[in-house]
């Protein structure tokens, strides 16, 4: 009688912390995860707060993670840390060689004037065939890698020919201004920035060298769960996307305190900011292919990729 008791006692308890457990997640909103970088059109959806509006009759809510650059949010992805995020276009190639598990599900046009090869404003380098043995600093694996390569070949040089110094961009803004390297390619806002505060100079943008687009790319695990939340995230977006297009001055001032440069700084980059979030199309999957097959015959890459496999598919 006593171990029937005691059976009976253990059942009661077992069944009491899975009630107490479903008691605790029933009703509670599930989480999207969004990595953002401090420029682009998803730090004005977190700053509008717009995002949690649009997925909370679904049910989520949103957990905000920034990053410095494109790798390490691609990291993020490939480590299940983040749902949902953005990049230039070098940083996928460089995550799926590493095995991300992610998707291309969006992407916005061509920004090319929105990076840039720049020099000190003293400088005697004034075109990129100057750069023949020079110290060029670059983010490894950034948008800038492929528009460095590509500017490169256009002068009748080899990758080989220049000694690139691998620097996040706050580092390589510190190396640039103390002459430690010759040259630094950088993407806005920290391109502005640096044009006006130290006036340099440009000697090469991404104009018929690198259409710099801007990827939407989600982990792909979440997207096969949570189709119509991926999709709810890309129409809040465009929504960010119609509001800020042709409001330089106005998403300026809004994006000024959150990232740290002066509004006035903001408006020169956003004037080289493009609008209009869009699925990928065969020119564009081919263009992210090129890139692929570049930094793979440069040894960059362990493999070739398919860059084809890893964009989403109608009804995904």
């Amino acid at each position: 009688m006593r171990s029937f008791e005691r059976l009976m006692a253990v059942a009661i308890l077992s069944i009491s912390v899975v009630a107490a457990s479903v008691g605790v997640s029933y009703g509670q909103d599930k989480v999207v995860r969004v990595g953002y970088q401090k420029y682009g059109n998803i730090i004005l959806l977190k700053g509008k707060g717009s995002l949690e509006k649009k997925l909370a009759p679904l049910g989520f809510k949103v957990e905000w993670k920034e990053f410095p650059s494109g790798p390490p949010l691609l990291e993020a992805l490939n480590v299940n840390a983040i749902d949902f995020g953005h990049a230039g276009e070098s940083p996928p190639i460089f995550g799926q060689a590493a095995g991300a598990q992610f998707l291309y599900v969006a992407h916005e046009p061509p920004a090319p004037k929105g990076e840039a090869i720049l020099v000190p404003k003293t400088s005697s380098i004034k075109t990129v065939a100057d750069l023949k043995d020079k110290k060029v600093a670059l983010n490894k694996g950034s948008n800038v890698h492929y528009l460095l390569v590509k500017a490169l070949e256009k002068a009748g040089l080899k990758y080989a020919d220049i000694e690139p110094v691998f620097l996040a961009p706050a580092d390589a803004r510190a190396a640039f201004e103390r002459g430690s390297v010759d040259a630094w390619v950088i993407w806005d806002p920290y391109q502005a920035s640096a044009e006006v505060a130290t006036g340099a100079r440009t000697i090469a943008d991404g104009t018929g060298l690198a259409p710099n687009h801007q990827f939407y790319l989600a982990n792909q695990k979440f997207t096969e769960a949570h189709p119509e939340i991926v999709d709810a995230v890309i129409d809040a977006i465009a929504d960010i996307d119609r509001w800020a297009d042709g409001k330089e001055k106005a998403v300026a001032e809004e994006l000024s305190a959150g990232i740290g440069i002066p509004a006035p700084v903001l408006e020169i980059a956003l004037k080289r900011q493009t609008y209009g979030i869009r699925p990928l199309d065969d020119k564009v999957v081919a263009g992210q292919q090129s890139i692929a097959d570049t930094f793979y015959a440069l040894g960059l890459l362990p493999k070739p990729l398919v860059v084809s496999s890893v964009v989403r598919k109608a009804g995904l």
